[in-house]
Parts: structure tokens; sequence; C-alpha cells
């Protein structure tokens, strides 16, 4: 299957200042032919979602490691099916999440969650699968 032309929105939620392994994933995506709409730092989950619409994009891919995970996905994920895009737009958090709260994630609808140390091939892999079910 080509995934070449789904786009994904990576951003950060609330005020969480660190980019570099949000940088690194959207290098990796970019590099396995995904268009990467970079929405950087501070954003509300209502901008991510705006972006998201303006932009068409496919997926929205969330960095999170200020542990407020939980709040923040429940926001997101409200104001994708406020828009009624909840099915339509994928959802993937990574980041410092204790695997305590990767189902915990998974049950609000959250499509894929990466913790530390996920390797390129599993993430990327588990993206191409989530767009190969759609």
């Amino acid at each position: 299957m080509e995934f070449k032309g789904k786009r994904i929105v990576i951003g950060k939620l609330g005020l969480d200042g660190h980019d570099t392994g949000m940088k690194i994933v959207s290098k990796w995506l970019l590099d396995a032919g995904y268009e990467v709409l970079y929405a950087g730092l501070y954003n509300s989950p209502q901008r991510i979602v705006q972006m998201a619409i303006e932009e068409a994009a496919d997926a929205i891919g969330i960095s999170s490691l200020e542990f407020e995970h939980l709040y923040y996905a429940n926001k997101l994920l409200e104001e994708l099916h406020a828009k009624s895009l909840g099915d339509r737009i994928k959802v993937i958090f990574g980041g410092v999440i204790p695997k305590d709260d990767v189902q915990k994630l998974k049950q609000l609808g959250v499509d894929a969650v990466f913790t530390p140390g996920t390797r390129k091939d599993t993430l990327i892999q588990t993206i191409n699968d989530l767009f190969a079910s759609t």
C-alpha cells in the first residue's frame, strides 16, 4: 500500500517545551513518505484540530512529555468528535507515557501510542497499519 500523500499534523499540547523527539519522529515520517505538517509547541486541542481541518490531515500526532497525556487526549478527541471528525482523523500519542496509561489512551479513542524507546521501524509499521486498515 502506498502512503505517500498521507498528511500528519505533529505538535505539542499545553506548555511542554521539549521538541527534540517530535522533530526526530517528523523526520522518520518524512523519510517514510508521509507529509508532515509541523504545528510546533504550545498548542491547544482546538488549534491542532483546526490545523488538521485546514490542511486536510489524515492523522494528528501528539508528543507528550509532561504527564498530562490523558487530559489532552480527552480534550483533543472531544474536539474531533464535536467537528464530526472522530472517525476520519487518526490520533497518535507518543512520549513519556507510563505503560499503565497506554490502554487508558486507547480506551479514550487514541489509535496508536508510542512509549520511550520505540524503534523507528516499529513506529512506521504501526502507522502504516493504521492507514492500511481504513
